[in-house]
């Protein structure tokens, strides 16, 4: 199972955040990296708080051709492409892909698997129930369902489509 998070809070060439997403999933099989499944699309507030726009997130289960340092490239590649700028950490962004799980490989090296931060994110998190919900955390051994309940307060995340 390939797992990556999809979020932008700033609009760019193919229109509004949610529209950028959409185009960035049309444009990774292309580059071999099939979408088999896309969550809900989720609005959320920016973590850590600022006064940045809220954020669009969602989260796709995929197929690659590539490991995962070459489906990593191929999601920064995409970024790239879209006109993401990597000025500072948690900025607003037109599109920001993250491989989040990788066939449950545990890496310490670049790319760090899974995603370090993702246990901790509402925004990952919640999609990620709607895509896999069988889905167990390699390191922790937890569920999504355990991970969501153990969420820290104050992450707002609200349905928006579907």
């Amino acid at each position: 199972m390939i797992l990556i998070a999809l979020g932008a809070n700033l609009p760019g060439r193919f229109g509004s955040p949610q529209a950028m997403l959409e185009a960035a999933l049309q444009r990774l099989p292309g580059l071999g990296v099939f979408p088999l499944a896309c969550s809900a699309w989720y609005e959320t507030a920016p973590v850590p708080a600022s006064d940045q726009p809220n954020y669009v997130n969602a989260v796709a289960l995929v197929d690659s051709i590539h490991d995962a340092e070459g489906t990593l490239r191929v999601l920064h590649a995409v970024e790239d492409d879209f006109g993401r700028v990597r000025a500072e950490r948690n900025a607003a962004r037109v599109v920001d892909l993250d491989l989040i799980d990788f066939h449950g490989e545990v890496r310490e090296a670049a790319p760090i698997l899974p995603h370090p931060r993702m246990h901790e994110r509402a925004f990952v998190l919640v999609p990620l129930k709607d895509v896999a919900p069988e889905w167990r955390h390699p390191v922790l051994d937890r569920d999504v369902a355990t991970l969501i309940a153990a969420l820290p307060g104050g992450q707002a995340i609200r349905r928006i489509g579907g």
